[in-house]
Order: structure tokens, then sequence, then C-alpha cells
């Protein structure tokens, strides 16, 4: 039988010769912290290789996903789909072992690492989840939902800003079953980090409302076993351990430097470090004892045999309570969700009410929330004026995890990635609201929820210089074409309340994919449908108003600017001039529809088209064309009423008026002339 530290070698040399066969990758970290992974994963953590999606499994995030080969050394070693071979591909072409641990790649990957700070954050989240979730199911002798959320991450991740955000929140909901395991080796790419590191991370840490373990030798696995105990029997705080671990352990010339945080040791370090450690085995071979020291395979099959059993006789004593469970772990919705929303739909747009989107998404929560008891809502501070409760809210905090919103107080990042981690963990449909001009804050967990390709939806107010006097910083102009530009995303900007209730819909039926829900703050003019028009707005664009005739131009526009496309197009009736309206509340969504369809709305064959849109104007060329025109804002906007605003930049009936019949007298423009008055 193999002893610890044979086992931890293990890690070790398939990260050191994995990274040399690939020549890149960051063998540093997987040797200073295998001891530390293999007390974890083979005398606590509670997992099934063979299936990796048991809901009631411990999640494990490698938040220095840099050192994403002690990640995939440990699938490989204790029995997930990752084989030798994978192993030996790491870093190649449609690989499994990409450079960073990649969601959705292999079996046993919680999560997509490599961007610092956003690991542990995720994990704050599955921690979040897993509290939730267990207050809303667990019952008396039946605790179907009872496991850990375990994080590695080095100094890198707690030098992110990110980190504070998301630690301090995991301290102030008393996150007990959250252990994170710092990398205290003193290193990062620039060398020794006493010049740029705080120094005492265990005191941040215990200001936070954290359990602390200092000084753990994370080479001595009695040590870190001992931490793993303690840490496991604290209920009642999220726990750092602190582990001391030398970087690339094992090296004679290279461990505790820089030299080998992120490039391969060379072969004949390689060799050396092979002598150093006793490891006398060639490149990629692992001896069949090694083997059988890692394999989780019957451990991990009798863990969730006993966890079935016990959700068995959950079954039996509360089926409505399991077949719910079931549901929304499955990430099923509701059988009749679509069907309530239509109704919801089809009544909105027969009320057409004058109100703020932002209402108008708060009405849609309120009727979906009944609807889909998974909804899980937040905001940044600003609940009041995000309108992002119901009248079914109840507040998560540390007195009580049995909710269904949270305020995440003044940490947009945080609460995104955080959004990120309760989604990945499964059985929530997650909400978070800001400002549309705090979305900068929060812009790499928009595009890390787009590339792993699960369904936060971000909910954005306060969406343009009709905000108003708080004046250009917390003015929208740029923010919602850099969103469409994030591959695997959606945004609406919906012109009305009806507009809002669909976008709500979509955004829910999409698991797949993230999205972004745009609201404005003040009031926005109803607009009288058809019901076939009413169900293309699912189509991301779809002709608002017609003529009987072919049209002369087309006015396609956004959100609070439909109503003046519309106004416009009224006006140009007036002069003879038949204006067709296209409201485009996801250009995304529109460009996915079929080619007939695109065409149908915005035939090619005709050419003299303005955009109207409070926002940067390059997005909308590609719908204009070199012959059209795009009435918008170039420049950053000014502190005013919004009234005074909107004139002030153009968007009045008069200047689309004017734009159009410039367009119309010079056969297309080529000047720029569009953009608004500045």
């Amino acid at each position: 039988m193999s002893n610890r530290r044979e086992l931890a070698n293990a890690i070790r040399a398939l990260s050191m010769d994995a990274v040399q066969k690939a020549k890149s990758g960051h063998p540093g970290a997987p040797m200073g912290m295998a001891d530390i992974a293999e007390v974890l994963w083979n005398s606590h953590m509670k997992f099934n290789p063979k299936n990796a999606k048991w809901v009631d499994r411990d999640r494990f995030v490698l938040s220095n996903g840099h050192g994403s080969m002690l990640m995939y050394s440990l699938l490989h070693l204790t029995g997930f789909n990752l084989t030798i071979e994978d192993i030996k591909n790491f870093r190649q072409f449609h690989s499994k072992t990409a450079g960073h641990p990649e969601y959705g790649y292999a079996d046993g990957i919680e999560t997509t690492t490599g961007p610092l700070g956003q690991g542990i954050t995720n994990a704050v989240g599955m921690a979040i989840a897993e509290r939730t979730l267990a207050a809303q199911f667990n019952r008396p002798g039946h605790p179907i939902v009872n496991h850990h959320t375990y994080v590695f991450m080095g100094d890198g991740c707690l030098m992110e800003g990110l980190s504070h955000e998301a630690c301090a929140m995991a301290g102030a909901l008393g996150l007990g079953k959250l252990v994170a395991f710092w990398d205290d080796n003193n290193i990062s790419i620039d060398g020794h980090i006493d010049d740029w590191m705080e120094k005492d991370v265990p005191g941040r840490f215990e200001s936070y409302g954290w359990h602390v373990i200092r000084d753990v030798d994370g080479h001595n696995a009695e040590a870190v076993d001992a931490a793993i105990h303690e840490a496991k029997s604290v209920q009642d705080k999220p726990t750092l351990i602190c582990t001391r671990t030398t970087i690339g352990f094992g090296s004679p010339n290279l461990c505790g430097t820089h030299d080998c945080h992120g490039a391969p040791l060379g072969d004949a370090e390689i060799a050396l470090t092979r002598e150093n450690l006793g490891w006398h085995h060639e490149p990629f071979v692992i001896p069949q004892n090694v083997y059988d020291g890692w394999d989780h395979t019957a451990k991990g099959a009798a863990e969730e045999a006993a966890w079935n059993e016990l959700f068995a006789s959950y079954e039996q004593n509360y089926p409505d309570l399991a077949k719910e469970f079931k549901r929304r772990m499955a990430g099923e919705l509701p059988a009749n969700f679509e069907v309530e929303m239509d109704k919801f739909i089809a009544k909105t747009q027969s009320e057409m009410p004058n109100i703020a989107s932002r209402k108008a998404s708060q009405n849609a929560i309120e009727a979906m929330g009944p609807l889909l008891p998974e909804l899980f809502g937040g905001s940044a501070d600003l609940t009041g004026s995000n309108l992002t409760n119901w009248s079914g809210t109840v507040k998560v905090n540390k007195n009580n995890a049995n909710g269904n919103y949270i305020s995440w107080g003044v940490r947009e990042f945080g609460m995104a990635h955080m959004m990120n981690g309760m989604v990945l963990h499964g059985g929530f449909k997650v909400y978070g609201a800001t400002f549309l001009m705090f979305m900068e804050f929060m812009r790499n967990a928009l595009r890390m929820s787009a590339l792993m390709k699960i369904g936060t939806i971000y909910v954005y107010t306060h969406d343009s210089i009709g905000l108003g006097e708080d004046g250009p910083t917390h003015q929208p102009v740029e923010q919602i074409a850099t969103m469409r530009a994030i591959p695997n995303f959606q945004t609406w900007r919906a012109c009305d309340a009806i507009e809002s209730a669909v976008s709500w819909k979509i955004a829910v039926l999409r698991s797949n994919a993230p999205t972004a829900l745009i609201f404005s703050r003040q009031n926005l003019t109803p607009m009288a449908r058809t019901a076939e028009q009413v169900k293309n707005i699912e189509k991301g664009g779809y002709i608002l108003r017609d003529c009987g005739t072919e049209p002369d131009v087309i006015l396609i526009a956004t959100g609070s600017e439909v109503q003046l496309a519309m106004k416009a197009a009224e006006q140009l009736a007036q002069d003879n001039i038949q204006a067709r309206v296209v409201s485009m509340p996801c250009a995304e969504m529109f460009m996915a529809q079929s080619e007939e369809y695109r065409e149908m709305v915005l035939p090619s064959y005709i050419r003299e088209r303005v955009a109207i849109e409070a926002g940067i104007t390059d997005y909308w060329r590609k719908f204009v064309g070199l012959d059209g025109a795009v009435v918008g804002i170039d420049t950053f906007g000014e502190s005013a009423p919004a009234d005074v605003l909107f004139k002030h930049f153009g968007f009045t009936v008069e200047n689309v008026v004017n734009t159009v019949l410039d367009l119309l007298d010079d056969g297309g423009c080529t000047d720029g002339c569009c953009g608004g008055h500045h």
C-alpha cells in the first residue's frame, strides 16, 4: 500500500511531465499543493467519480486555475473519465485538459477558473446555494442537502479585490460549509511577494468573521488532516486554512522560486526531481499500487448509495418535496411556466400600462415568483431603485437561510460571480441587479458565464442619459454595445411593459447562456400590437409599425427610443414619406433568426435606414449599412434633467425626421451625419 507522500508524488510527476510535454504550463502550484490535495481528496471529500453530477457531492474549486494539472491529476487518479492520454494531451487543441480548468470540458470540473479571485467567489456562491437548498428541502432525519465546498487559492486570488468582496460576504452569511485553503508559498510571477502582499492575511479573514487556522505545514499530512477536521467542526463560520507550502516542492534547484511558477522545469531538472522524490517511473507511468491508493470508485459508489437510500426514505415521507427537488436539480422549469407567462404577457398587452420598464420588470418578477420556487434574486444595494423585490421576497442572511433574495451590498463584481456560483451549483434561477453603468465592475463575470454556457440573469436599470441629473459618471453610453459583443450572450432592452415581460420569459428559458435585461428609470409609452406582433417580440426584432405600401425608410430602435421612432414615423407620414418601424429589443436574438425572417423585417434592397438608440452609434452600422444613418451618442453625457439631455443629444422627433429627410435627399448617408446633435 502506498504512503501519503507517494500518492502526492503522483500529482507532482504527472504535473511536471504534462507541462514539459506541452512546453507550457504551471508546474509549481500543483507540486506545492499536492500533499494538501491528497489528504483532502482521499480522506475528506465526498464524490462519485462515475457520477460527476451527483447532487450531494462536495464541490471542489481550484481558484488558482493556472495550476490546472493539479485538477487533472486528481480527476485522473481518483477514477473520473479522464485518461492518461488526456493528461498527455494537456493544453492541446480540443483537449479535455485545457490550459485552465474549463467547465463542461471534463467531468469533475465545477467551474472555469483562471481569472484570479473568481474561483473563490464562485465557491462562495456554491456555498450559499447549498445552505439555502438545505434550508428549503431538508427535514428532520433527512439531510438530503449536506455537502461542503472546498477551495484552493493562491496569493494572487487574495490580491484581487474580488476576493475581498466575496469573502466578506461569506463571513457575513456565516457559511459554515465553506473551507478555503490558502497556498501560502510567498511567490508570484514577479518573485517573492513581500513588497506587494499584505502581511496579515489571517487577520484580514478574521475581520470578515471567518474561522482561521494559522500556520499549517502544507507538506505534513497529519497537520493538514487535523486542520480539515477542525474546519468541518465549525458550523457557523467559513474556515480559512493557512497552509505554508514550497512552490515546486521536490525540484532541487527551482523549488521556492518564481522560476517554476509558469514554465516547464526542463528535462534535466525533472530527472533530478524524480531522484529527489524517489519517483523511479517513466513519464506518465503510474504504478498500480498508486492507482489503487487513489481510486475513489468503490468509496464514491458507496457514498452515493447511502445518499440514495436516504433520498428514497425522503421521497416516501415527503413525496411532493422530493419531486420538486428532483425537478429543480435537473434544471427543469415547471410545466406551466410558459403558458402562465404567455397569459401574463397577453394581460399586460391588453392593459398597456404606462410605466418605467424597471417597474414592468418588477411586475414580471411578481408574476413569475409564485410559478418559480427556484427564483433567487438580489441587488447590489439598489433594491429600491432596481425594483427587484416582490411580495414573496424573503431575505437570506446569517440568521435565515430559507429565503429567495440577497442584499449583496455594494459589491457588483462579487455579486455577479457569486450568482454564477449559485447557478453552477444548481437548484436556482438566479438574477441580480444594479445600475447599467456599474456593469463595468462586472464585465469578467458576464464573460465567464457566457464562456461556461450558464443561464445567469443580469438585471440593469437606469439605462441611458434618461437617468438625468446624476450625470455622466452614471449615464451609460457604450455599455450596451460592449455587452452585445460578448459571444453567447443576449442583451434585451425593452421599449415598454410588454417587451419587458417577454424579455424576462426568454431569460428564464435560457438555461445554457446568460442574459442581460436592460430597463429604464423613466416611464415608457406602451405600444399597441397584434397577437402576432407580441409573439414576434421573442424573435428579438419585429415590425412594430408598417405602411400600406413599400417603405421609403426603415426606422430601427430599442428601449425608450422606440416611442421616438413611432412619433417620427407618424410625422413623416404627414409628408407622404412611408416609414416602417422595427423594434429590436435584442439584436443578438434577431440575428439568430432565419434569413427569411430577417429579410422580411429588414429587406436588403431597402437601404434607407435609420437606427435610433441612446448609446454609441458604431454597433448599428451593420444594420443600417454605409447608406444609412444612426441617431445616437458618441460622447459622454451631461448632468441635467432627462428631457433637457434628450433634446440636447438629438433624441427629438424633429431631429429623427430631419435625419430621414437628409438621408432621402442624399440618397444615403456617407459622412457620419448621424449620431445626434453634440
